[in-house]
């Protein structure tokens, strides 16, 4: 804990510096959130202003497709989408309660925080039609066609007959005879580094996103499920839950603004001194059962003005390999506290 309260600091000043765009957010699934290199979405080119919270949305039947590039796209909150170099995908249908995807070519991850019971999100590769039936992540391939569950838990369809697709287990998804084999978890390409990453800066703006009051200003903060807001300080989008917080399968955590308060801006608890001095109340400098320590108020980020704070954000998600907010926390594939 120690060791992260520099950038605790950081992100709390954040938190204290106003708000230049508001969290707004499609009510379709299906909206192009960052994008490297050369990437289509039907015949256009996509272009993405990091300075806006302008970007271009998936309709049903359109097809996204990269080239020498990399794409992240939001799904129901909670759920995101990131495809590969040389891969494409089709939205079949973007409800937010029952969103289709098909992956035509290459490869995409799903990362899934929650899987409510009031939203669906299904993908369709090849043969296989797949339910993601639990938070976690899932890899899916087209060449070999298959889908890997890195965590979480996968229901496939496929050539008459049903699959369970567990953490750990992979399903080929061409040929009639088919069956759930293991794989090694800790086989990683390029795209599951980049989707690492990404992971990790979005679960970085979670903390400041919430404390500016997290949901309110969404456009979509209904059913039994969080939000996507914008985090200007980081330029990106990352999820709110409504309540308590939810870590990923590596360990990244996304805090409610009630579970963020809690862990990161309520004040020390004062004690009482009866000493031969007279007595009277000071603040604790120990840590309370949330886990905040009172020494984090004297952190010099946490005293920055706002000018300062919002340079402290732009550093601050440029060194997202250094540092990690949530990360190695207890929890994983999503679960709530």
């Amino acid at each position: 804990m120690r060791t992260l309260l520099p950038l605790f600091g950081a992100v709390l000043a954040l938190g204290v510096a106003p708000a230049s765009a508001q969290s707004v957010i499609s009510a379709k699934s299906g909206l192009v959130s960052y994008i490297q290199g050369t990437v289509y979405l039907g015949d256009q080119a996509v272009e993405i202003n990091p300075n806006t919270t302008k970007f271009p949305e998936m309709k049903e039947n359109e097809v996204l497709r990269t080239e020498d590039g990399l794409a992240e796209v939001l799904l129901p909150p909670g759920f995101t989408l990131r495809l590969g170099a040389n891969s494409s995908i089709r939205m079949i249908t973007n409800r937010l309660i029952d969103t289709r995807i098909e992956l035509l070519t290459g490869s995409g991850i799903v990362d899934a925080l929650e899987a409510p019971k009031d939203v669906a999100v299904t993908v369709v590769c090849k043969g296989g039609t797949i339910s993601l039936a639990k938070a976690g992540h899932y890899r899916f391939d087209a060449e070999p066609a298959r889908l890997r569950v890195f965590a979480g838990l996968a229901n496939v369809e496929m050539a008459g007959q049903n699959f369970a697709v567990t953490a750990g287990k992979m399903l080929s998804l061409e040929g009639q005879s088919a069956s759930v084999e293991k794989f090694d978890k800790n086989d990683l390409d390029a795209l599951e580094n980049w989707s690492h990453r990404r992971s990790e800066l979005t679960a970085m703006a979670n903390v400041s996103a919430a404390r500016r009051g997290g949901c309110r200003n969404s456009l979509y903060n209904g059913g039994s499920s969080g939000c996507w807001s914008w985090n200007p300080y980081f330029g990106l989008y990352t999820y709110i839950p409504l309540n308590g917080h939810y870590c990923d399968w590596t360990g990244y955590c996304y805090y409610s603004p009630n579970a963020a308060y809690r862990l990161f801006y309520r004040p020390p608890t004062p004690t009482y001194n009866s000493g031969n001095g007279g007595g009277g109340y000071y603040p604790s400098m120990g840590a309370t059962s949330s886990g905040y320590s009172g020494a984090m108020a004297s952190s010099p980020a946490a005293s920055a003005s706002p000018s300062v704070a919002a340079s402290s954000g732009t550093s601050s998600a440029s060194s997202a390999g250094a540092s990690s907010v949530g990360h190695g926390s207890a929890g994983g594939g999503g679960r709530g506290h």
